[in-house]
């Protein structure tokens, strides 16, 4: 049964500012933001450390927010507990904590998979209830195929919709496959770099908390399509990682054993050929990163450049925030089970851009695969070899699950996921973006000078990622810069 969310606001002791605390667990239904429709933010309240964790990292580090004041009790927080104080994670979808879960023998396979269909089927219904139009996203892969057999039968009025982000993992011919056969409306969109920027922008008001997350302009461009399109709510496939296991194969090995934490000097990434290298960038970056934090997806700003773009040392501090989870991945016995940690940890993320992109449009938000009854099912009953199998093949469950429906998809040779066009964007938005850096330089005084740099390296990924960074961190500050937030209106 799922839980109601506690929000509550706590008066300062002192007499001085509130103290904000929401619950946004998905995994306790839908997440309500409305405690937050009465901060007026103000540069006071904007906390310099979080933007690191933005800068180094892609999130805040909960269960702290953009905010001094907001806290946030995402799933490893109890959310009864003051979080403004002392916190405590605890994750307990750890595989070793599953003492039920039967073995591979023990059960029948059909009724393995009509009680995982039956379950997702229950999920989608319940949590689309209150949805007369949903939209499901259908990145093509796995999570998102067999979300979308559940869907034909419970929510058949629902459209999917594809992101087609760059050609690197182009699924849409499979998703429109998928939706065809399964009797539902398919519809996709072409990333154009501007106007998913643009999109953002206009949303920047009314996203009442930050993130960095690398999907997040693609979501915001996605959500606002589907408000243009008649949709009222948005069915999301993300968060079945913690419970089904997430599989450290070998490159996952080699980059946590590159990570160590070293400070090399600026200059190595324009020696040579390295500047025009995106492989040599990117490992060259882990060599600098946290073995933990390398677990984080993709290419984001060193200790020693987010203490210059703040113009103090705050990198050391951001860091510092991670040891509220030490406790949890000191136990967790293997680097899969590390690797669930970091999972959780993401949440903060990859969730994030959705909540805070359906706030800003008035849609509903549902992760069905966030239900509970269908987490606890799979956590107990499912044998291990159904969740990851020999070799790291992971979601076995879910695989078998497509196979009733389809033959072998392309989702089985790449990994599906809403990519973005970070070049086109730094082609496209450069000057809009160093006019965001030149304004917000109470903040971020080594944004203009970074930018100007790294200006003719950013047709390479490793550092286009980084603008893609500051290109949302910017924007948003700016408007919360003042006691009222606004629209930031800058000449393209």
């Amino acid at each position: 049964m799922n839980t109601p969310h506690a929000q509550t606001w706590k008066a300062d002791p002192d007499g001085g500012e509130h103290r904000i605390q929401i619950n946004v667990s998905p995994h306790a239904g839908e997440v309500d933001l409305s405690a937050l429709d009465g901060h007026g933010g103000g540069r006071a309240l904007l906390d310099p450390v979080s933007i690191a964790d933005l800068l180094r990292n892609g999130f805040v580090y909960p269960p702290h927010t953009i905010f001094r004041d907001v806290k946030v009790a995402s799933t490893g927080f109890d959310p009864t507990q003051d979080l403004h104080g002392d916190p405590v994670f605890h994750f307990t979808r750890q595989s070793i904590a599953a003492q039920r879960r039967p073995s591979a023998g023990a059960v029948n396979e059909d009724q393995l998979l009509n009680t995982y269909h039956r379950l997702l089927c229950e999920a989608v219904s319940r949590s689309s209830s209150a949805m007369h139009s949903p939209w499901l996203l259908q990145s093509g892969g796995k999570d998102s195929t067999s979300m979308a057999i559940a869907v034909a039968e419970a929510a058949p009025q629902t459209t999917c919709i594809t992101y087609l982000g760059g050609h690197e993992e182009d699924e849409t011919g499979s998703a429109r496959f998928v939706a065809r056969k399964l009797g539902l409306r398919h519809e996709s969109l072409v990333c154009d770099p501007g106007r998913s920027y643009d999109r953002y922008l206009a949303c920047v008001p009314g996203m009442p908390l930050l993130t960095a997350d690398f999907a997040t302009l693609s979501y915001v461009d996605l959500a606002t399509e589907i408000a243009a399109n008649g949709g009222d709510g948005i069915l999301d496939a993300l968060g079945s990682d913690p419970y089904f296991g997430v599989p450290a194969h070998w490159q996952t090995r080699v980059l946590a054993l590159l990570a160590r934490g070293l400070r090399l000097p600026p200059g190595v990434f324009e020696l040579g050929l390295v500047g025009s290298s995106f492989g040599l960038c990117y490992v060259l970056g882990t060599v600098q990163m946290d073995g933990f934090e390398r677990f984080y997806p993709g290419s984001r700003f060193t200790d020693a450049e987010v203490d210059g773009l703040l113009g103090s040392e705050f990198a050391a501090l951001s860091k510092r925030r991670l040891e509220v989870f030490r406790a949890d991945i000191a136990a967790a016995v293997s680097m899969e089970a590390r690797r669930r940690v970091s999972a959780t940890i993401l949440e903060s993320a990859i969730f994030a851009k959705g909540m805070y992109a359906a706030k800003a449009l008035t849609l509903r938000l549902a992760y069905p695969y966030c239900d509970t009854r269908l987490c606890d099912w799979v956590f107990h009953e499912v044998p291990d070899d159904r969740l990851i199998g020999p070799g790291g093949v992971n979601k076995v469950l879910v695989r078998q699950h497509i196979a009733r429906y389809f033959r072998e998809l392309p989702y089985v040779a790449a990994k599906g996921s809403f990519r973005f066009d970070l070049c086109g964007l730094a082609r496209q938005r450069f000057d809009q973006v160093h006019a965001f850096a030149t304004q917000a330089q109470a903040l971020l005084p080594g944004a203009p000078i970074w930018l100007e740099h790294h200006r003719n390296l950013l047709h390479n990924k490793y550092f286009a990622s980084k603008f893609y960074l500051l290109a949302i961190v910017l924007p948003w500050l700016l408007s919360r810069m003042e006691t009222t937030a606004g629209p930031v209106h800058v000449a393209h």
